[in-house]
Parts: structure tokens; C-alpha cells; sequence
């Protein structure tokens, strides 16, 4: 089992000194370190677990990280279930099919019986990834904590917010620029996209008549092409890896892959075959030495974990990530009864 303790690309100050330059710096690393000082190591062997009988179980965790920062920033609200005045984010079209609620569920478990009432569902997330990509072969990072849960969805931040596999190179930097992440940021974090797996229903659409063509998509190698059309031809939920050479490590073979016309989704691909783009220069880079890929995916996530964190006194700490907590009856004074 791989240890939380992995190497670090950056030294505890530097950490510090990224999260400085954020609005909300309110994140620590040591948030944790009196109150649950074995949290790494609890999320690490539920994850391991996890990967013993399913290996998307890192991918999925990962996913629902990012698309809960990209909704209102890190603050589980995607893990939220239908409920009276919530209307979850599991029901918007770029969450459909989203899974690992179950893995979440097992760490908060775990966590809530060494530390109770004490860690939020998104620093979980946050850990999870983390110890998800370590578990893969690939970076560790310093995670900076002290995120609280939202109360509230945003379904419809879901639907407009999350990237599509359908989108061209500007919507991608438009959506990732939104939240501060620049050219570097979406390379570095479609990375992740070096394993787990897609359905068929994302991606061919470039098999024949893309865009109005009546021609598959240029930018898809035809014999990757033609092995993705055997694998599909049993439905669109039938599932293709990610990266066809490594599906379950994490490593730079996903920018090998963009320079040999194998990137899965079009989302993908642009990253590369976006003619006179600034991104192909990075994915060259990132293809050429696995170390920068690393360090620029610690960094990058460091960043997209900091979006409008909630803090303080702000939201909770969910005792089930899948609803908000009962509110306290109220005493005439409005106090909390306890």
C-alpha cells in the first residue's frame, strides 16, 4: 500500500505562499493535525480498499472532486441527494452517471469513528484525490484543509459550469479561466485524465459525421478510431479507458497519447490538434518529462482546491455527505438547544 507520506514536490512554505495569494486563505495544511492527526492514513487504506475490487475507484473520487469545485467552489455541495429545497447536482447532465458516492460514504464513516463531528465531506474529497493519484504511482501534494460543507446545490451551476467532452479548446480555457485557472491549470488537470474510463456516449460522435462533416474526426488516429468502434458497438454505457497503454496508472502517457491522436474524448484532443494553440506546448512538455507533468498537477490542484472554500463559521460539517445536517430546534432566546 502506498503511503500518504509519499515525497512532496514542494516544501510545506512554498504551499503556504501559493495559498497567500488567494482571496481565501484561510486553508492549512495542519488544519487537522490536533483534532484527527491520522486523517491521511484513514482515507488511504479505505481508498486502497476500494481499488482491491474496483479500479475506477480513484478516477471516480477524483471526479467528484473537480466537479464540486467547479459548482460554487470546494464544498461538497455535488455530493448532495435530492431533498426538500435541494435540488442535487447529481441530476444535471454533466453529473449523470457520476460514481463513487459509496466510496465517499465508507471514508466518511471511517473518519467519523477515529475523529467525530470533526472533518468536512469536502476535505475528504480533497484527501481522497490525493491519495487516489498516489495510490496510482503518480505525485503526492501537501492538501491544504479546513473546508466546510455547503447546506445548498446548484444544479443549475452544474449544468453551465462543468466542462463538456464535446467542447472546443476556447469554451475549456473560458470555464477554467472563470475561477483563475489559466492554459498551464487545464493541461496539468486533464491529466486526470491518464486513468479511469469514459462511456461511449462521449465520444462517438467522432467516429463519423463529425461536426457535419460526413467524415470522422481528423484529430482521432483511425486505428485507435477502429478499436473504439469494436469496443462501442455493444451500446453508448459501454465503458473505453482513458489511456489505452496504462488505463490504471497515473502517469504522462495521457500526453503520448494527445501527440499520437489518442486522446478519448474531443475535450481531449484539442489540448493538442488546436492549431497555434498555447496548450500544445505544455502537452509537449508534460509528454516529454514526467516530473514537470507531476509538479504542475500538484500545483494546479492546489489551485482549483482553493475556489471559495468554505471557512469559519461558514456552512457545517455534513455527519452524512449525502444531506445537510437537521437544523437544532430553537430556544424563544433563539439559541441552539443542545
Amino acid at each position: 500500500m502506498a503511503s500518504s507520506n509519499s515525497t512532496l514536490f514542494f516544501p510545506l512554505f512554498c504551499i503556504l505562499g501559493l495559498l497567500v495569494g488567494h482571496s481565501l486563505a484561510q486553508l492549512n495544511p495542519l488544519f487537522y493535525a490536533k483534532t484527527c492527526p491520522n486523517l491521511p492514513n484513514i482515507v488511504n487504506t479505505v481508498v486502497a480498499k476500494a481499488l482491491q475490487t474496483d479500479a475506477r475507484a480513484g478516477a471516480k473520487l477524483i471526479r467528484l472532486h473537480f466537479h464540486d469545485c467547479f459548482v460554487d467552489g470546494c464544498d461538497a455541495s455535488v455530493l448532495l441527494e435530492n431533498a426538500p429545497g435541494i435540488e442535487s447536482e447529481l441530476d444535471a447532465p454533466g453529473n449523470q452517471g457520476i460514481q463513487g458516492l459509496n466510496i465517499v460514504d465508507d471514508i466518511k464513516s471511517a473518519v467519523e469513528k477515529a475523529c467525530p463531528r470533526t472533518v468536512s465531506c469536502a476535505d475528504i474529497l480533497a484527501i481522497a484525490s490525493k491519495e487516489s493519484v498516489v495510490l496510482a504511482g503518480g505525485p503526492s501534494w501537501v492538501v491544504p484543509l479546513g473546508r466546510r460543507d455547503s447546506r445548498t446545490a446548484n444544479k443549475e451551476g452544474a449544468t453551465n459550469n462543468l466542462a463538456s467532452p464535446f467542447e472546443d479548446l476556447n469554451a475549456l480555457k473560458a470555464k477554467f479561466g472563470v475561477f483563475g485557472l489559466d492554459s498551464t491549470d487545464l493541461v496539468a488537470l486533464s491529466g486526470a485524465h491518464t486513468f479511469g474510463r469514459s462511456r461511449c456516449a462521449f465520444f462517438s460522435q467522432r467516429f463519423a459525421n463529425f461536426n457535419n462533416t460526413n467524415m470522422p474526426d481528423p484529430t482521432l488516429d483511425p486505428a485507435y478510431r477502429n478499436q473504439l468502434q469494436r469496443i462501442c458497438s455493444s451500446g453508448s454505457e459501454t465503458r473505453a479507458n482513458f489511456d489505452p497503454t496504462t488505463p490504471d496508472r497515473f502517469d504522462k502517457n495521457y500526453y503520448t497519447n494527445l501527440q499520437g491522436l489518442r486522446g478519448l474524448l474531443q475535450s481531449d484532443q484539442v489540448l493538442f490538434s488546436t492549431r497555434g494553440a498555447d496548450t500544445v506546448g505544455i502537452v509537449n512538455r508534460f509528454a516529454k518529462k514526467q516530473g514537470e507533468f507531476f509538479k504542475s498537477f500538484g500545483q494546479s490542484m492546489i489551485k482549483m482546491g482553493n475556489i471559495t472554500p468554505l471557512t469559519g463559521n461558514k456552512g457545517e460539517i455534513r455527519l452524512n455527505c449525502r444531506r445537510v445536517n437537521p437544523r437544532r430546534p430553537r430556544t424563544d432566546e433563539g439559541r441552539d438547544v443542545m
